[in-house]
Parts: C-alpha cells; structure tokens; sequence
C-alpha cells in the first residue's frame, strides 16, 4: 500500500500518518528527513542538495524527486510507504508521477485532510505542552482536549501539571506563511492535490482519492479514514 497524504499544518496530519503507518504496517516517509539523511551521510545528491540549501536556494526537482525515489526503493518500504511533504506544488506532483510510473511504483491513495484554515491556525496556537509529559494532549480551542481550570489557570487535563506554549505555534506570521503555501490552489500545495485527482479521475479511480473531514476529533478522524483505505 503506497499513499501520499496530504493536510495543512494543524490538520492532524502527523498524527493520522502514524495510525496509518502502525495500522499497515508501513513505512512513514518524510521529506524533510530524506534531505537531512543525504546531507548528514555526505551523499551525491545530498552534496548537490547542501549547495543550494547554503546559498538559500530551493533544492531543485531533478535533485529532490531522485532522492525519494531511492529511499521508497529501500527494503523497508517493500510492504509500502506513507510519503508526507512532498510534493508541494502542481509542477512536483507531475513529476512525481512521471518518475514513479517510470519506476513501476504504483500510488494507491491520495488521502486529502480538510480543514478551514482559521481553525487549522487556532489549533497550532492553542497547543498546550505538559510540563510533565508532553504527549499530554491540550489545546485551548479543541474542547475535548481543553486543559482544566485549577485556582485560576490552565492546567493539563490529565495530571493537572503546568502548560506552556511552544513559541513557534505562537508565530502568527510563520503559520501564516506555511498556509498561504498549502492553501494556494493555483501554485501551492492544494494545486498538487487537485492534479493527482485529475489523474484519479481520468484513470477510473486509480489512485484512489480520500477526502477526510479534519474537523472531528482524532478518533473520529482515524476510524473514518482507516474505514476507506482498503
């Protein structure tokens, strides 16, 4: 089973991912960790990639596409992959597909979470860290997992241990940034999306597109996702 998957950040995409990737057995496969792996291992591509990356440069396509190429070739994605953050645009996703046909890697889903994305940004900025355990989950703007009130402040709804916001969930210009990038439906990540279901549609359904509501909560979520990839 190979997917692409693909959500805004604050959509729960990490976190569905790795239900997927347990469920399946499969292997999770992010982009940023390809770059990071070539470079740190001093490869060719990752040499190629590191010139770019120096000069502020975005690394392009003919170094990128091939990177992951070889790592979805590699033993432990023979029982299939999930790939997260790549493509990003409509010009990577065509030549995504065009690299795997040509490598008989066939796609089977494009998983597409849905979510507005003012409720994607207050969900970012609403996340709450446990001081004593941060898988602790607490947002302020999801009301199932709503830290508590105790003597006048917010505290983890599970161990009543003090919260802190991370600062990088608390840069509304950063998050806005990383949006306008997916929600672009004309050069952005949603221009991907929209072509893989052009494809699906002009090839009787192959791959097989899942639209998924992000607004429920995580359970929901899952259990409504793992019901359609079959």
């Amino acid at each position: 089973m190979n997917i692409l998957i693909f959500g805004p950040n604050g959509s729960g995409k990490g976190t569905q991912g790795a239900i997927v990737q347990k469920k399946y057995n499969i292997t999770h496969v992010e982009s940023g960790v390809i770059f990071r792996e070539n470079i740190r291992n001093d490869t060719e591509l990752g040499k190629k990639a590191k010139e770019y990356i120096n000069k502020g440069d975005l690394v392009p396509d003919d170094i990128t596409i091939p990177m992951i190429l070889n790592r979805l070739k590699e033993n432990d994605c023979s029982n299939g992959w999930l790939l997260d953050g790549f493509p990003r645009n409509r010009e990577q996703a065509v030549a995504l597909k065009k690299a795997l046909d040509k490598e008989n890697i066939k796609l089977d889903f494009v998983i597409e979470i849905h979510l507005d994305r003012e409720i994607a940004r207050n969900r970012i900025m609403g996340r709450r860290i446990c001081e004593n355990d941060g898988n602790h989950p607490n947002n302020i703007f999801i009301d199932t997992i709503k830290p508590q009130e105790k003597n006048g402040k917010m505290v983890c709804r599970v161990c009543s241990g003090s919260l802190s916001a991370r600062s990088d969930d608390q840069d509304e210009t950063a998050i806005n940034k990383r949006h306008d990038i997916y929600y672009n439906t004309d050069e952005g990540t949603l221009s991907a999306v929209m072509y893989f279901k052009e494809v699906s549609r002009q090839n009787n359904g192959a791959p097989a597109i899942i639209e998924i509501d992000g607004t429920a909560d995580v359970k929901t979520v899952s259990e409504d996702l793992l019901s359609r990839l079959k």
